[in-house]
């Protein structure tokens, strides 16, 4: 299922996903990742979808949510993997252009190095780079990058990226407890993002089930701490730490719906609970997938998630 939801932002209000990856290609296999660990380790672009293939299947979920009354702020590249690794990317921006409807893009920003990736990111109206640690030995640490991608290389794609981009850049950091989340850590971002100079800087801890059991948050004080370095440099930083709520849409087809919005965003139990009450439904759904071995239930800081197994 290409396109999902809308689902509820913390950065973007009502996002229409659009998951231009399969499960689960990617260029780093970071350790918070709600995804679980990386399938398939790449970094060369290479074709997964048609452009035309894209549109049809984006189309049709806008279609369904207009009927439903659902608002759409963005069409948001945020896939299984890393959206930068589709070779048609630059062209299915284009496609979905013509929807009216304004185009965001979730990058790891391993692939920004890449001249023909950033003309592909300079299309969309937003997009949000991750900075999660300007050390290499703490990258490779916190997000476990493809062996053959240096750290350096990244943040110049970066660099290079936020010079040209019109439209709004943010930038994102996960914080993990004992990883990438002492006040040396801070004042190092600090200083790199004080340069690129990101309409919004984002601060996150992991707020789903991780990849590795391990990968929680700081505490309350460390993360502040964080905060207040960042802040000294910027003027916009911005907390994504805590639930993001249960507006997720429903457009016609509850296992359906399920299936393609818990592939790339886990649902909180509660979540799942406000879906079923607006799709006027019940948990035979949920528990039809779980016993097709097509939806799993797992558990985070107290609390059960539900997302779609992966092949």
């Amino acid at each position: 299922m290409i396109a999902f939801g809308p689902v509820p932002s913390r950065r973007l209000g009502h996002s229409l996903g659009i998951n231009n990856i399969p499960p689960k290609i990617c260029t780093y296999s970071c350790a918070y990742c709600q995804l679980g660990r990386t399938i398939d380790m790449q970094v060369e672009p290479r074709l997964f979808y048609e452009p035309l293939t894209l549109l049809e299947e984006v189309k049709d979920k806008v279609e369904q949510a207009n009927v439903a009354q659902e608002p759409i702020d963005y069409l948001t590249f945020v896939p299984d993997g890393e959206p930068t690794l589709d070779k048609n990317l630059g062209q299915e921006i284009d496609a979905v252009r013509t929807l009216g409807i304004p185009i965001a893009i979730i990058t790891n920003s391993s692939l920004l190095w890449r001249e023909e990736v950033r003309e592909w990111v300079s299309q969309a109206d937003w997009v949000s780079v991750k900075v999660d640690s300007v050390d290499p030995r703490t990258w490779r640490r916190v997000n476990r990058p493809h062996r053959s991608l240096e750290l350096e290389r990244v943040l110049e794609g970066i660099r290079l990226c936020a010079a040209a981009f019109a439209g709004q850049l943010a930038s994102e950091r996960m914080l993990v407890n004992g990883l990438n989340d002492t006040e040396a850590d801070a004042e190092q971002v600090a200083d790199f993002l004080g340069k690129l100079r990101p309409s919004a800087a984002y601060i996150s801890i992991p707020t789903r089930p991780p990849a590795e059991d391990w990968a929680h948050g700081p505490a309350e004080d460390v993360v502040n701490r964080f905060y207040q370095v960042v802040r000294n440099r910027l003027d916009n930083v911005e907390y994504l730490i805590g639930y993001e709520g249960n507006a997720f849409a429903f457009t016609g087809n509850v296992e359906e719906d399920l299936l393609s919005i818990t592939a790339v965003h886990p649902m909180r139990q509660d979540a799942v609970d406000s879906f079923l009450a607006k799709a006027k439904a019940d948990w035979s759904a949920v528990d039809s997938l779980i016993t097709r071995d097509q939806l799993i239930e797992t558990e985070h800081e107290g609390r059960k998630f539900y997302m779609r197994k992966l092949n």
